[in-house]
């Protein structure tokens, strides 16, 4: 039977990341290790199911906070460029016992395949909703939502609100418990998003963004190992055109779509998902380390 997940931390470079360490189920046999990361915005808590099954399969699941994110530390305003996030998961990923596959979500995608193509990190890769090639009115909506309600909320159902606004295709969970892993309450008794805002005077930078968009377009060339994205139906950040364009850049890629999700795959449809994951996962070629 698969416990829970053990609290880790890795200390990169000055700043301490926060990641939970799920361990395989001992009646099975291990299959390998899996990292996942997390988008912009959200933390490693958005993995919970998807690790936890990953566990009872037989598999070592490793998620994180990126840095400025959940509980791992806040870095300075010019610390969050994609080259730190490649350094954090690059000094992560050579700890781990054999060469990891990488599952990244949005930013986490991103940062994942950036970290194969120039370090060559993990056995393969798995692509969230996201590519080189990505709509921009979608990728707006993201940082125009994450710009908005610095002031926090006086409740966690006004959150949830704010929420239902930005994803009216999700059905509203009944109870708001499940928004804590994502909000802080600070001392003036309102909830605040967990992660740091400077993170997005980079992001939000248009000639930055798109430099660090040609970036991973041109790395993508250099990826061969297995490749694998996993499209929502409704998303506005990637569309069809991003995968055929996506599955040119990378020869060994392959690619799927997920009926009535979004962008938020993970939260729109998390057993679907994790199922598609898991046939992709147990069916990669076995390696020398693993």
């Amino acid at each position: 039977m698969t416990t829970g997940p053990t609290t880790v931390h890795y200390q990169c470079k000055g700043i301490t990341l926060a990641g939970d360490h799920w361990t395989p189920d001992t009646s099975t046999h291990p299959r390998g290790t899996a990292i996942l990361l997390h988008g912009v915005g959200q933390t490693r808590k958005s993995w919970q199911r998807t690790a936890a099954r990953l566990a009872a399969d037989g598999w070592s699941a490793l998620t994180l906070d990126a840095r400025g994110h959940g509980d791992s530390d806040w870095a300075c305003p010019d610390g969050y460029t994609l080259e730190h996030l490649v350094d954090d998961l690059t000094h992560i990923g050579r700890t781990c016992e054999d060469r990891p596959v990488l599952v990244g979500a949005s930013m986490g995608g991103l940062t994942a395949l950036v970290a194969q193509a120039h370090h060559d990190l993990g056995r393969a890769l798995v692509m969230v909703d996201i590519a080189p090639q990505m709509n921009t009115t979608g990728a707006e909506r993201i940082l125009r939502f994450m710009g908005q309600h610095r002031e926090g909320f006086a409740t966690l159902d006004d959150a949830a609100a704010a929420l239902a606004d930005y994803n009216p295709h999700r059905t509203t969970p009944g109870s708001t418990r499940g928004l804590r892993k994502n909000l802080r309450k600070h001392r003036d008794g309102r909830w605040y998003w967990h992660w740091d805002p400077q993170l997005l005077q980079f992001m939000a930078d248009p000639a930055a963004f798109t430099d660090t968009l040609r970036q991973i377009d041109d790395a993508a060339h250099q990826i061969t190992a297995p490749t694998l994205l996993i499209r929502g139906e409704l998303s506005d950040v990637i569309d069809q055109g991003s995968v055929e364009h996506l599955l040119d850049r990378i020869p060994t890629a392959s690619s799927m779509t997920i009926a009535n999700t979004g962008h938020m795959i993970v939260g729109d449809d998390n057993d679907f998902f994790t199922t598609a994951l898991l046939d992709y996962l147990n069916h990669l070629p076995a390696t020398p380390d693993t």
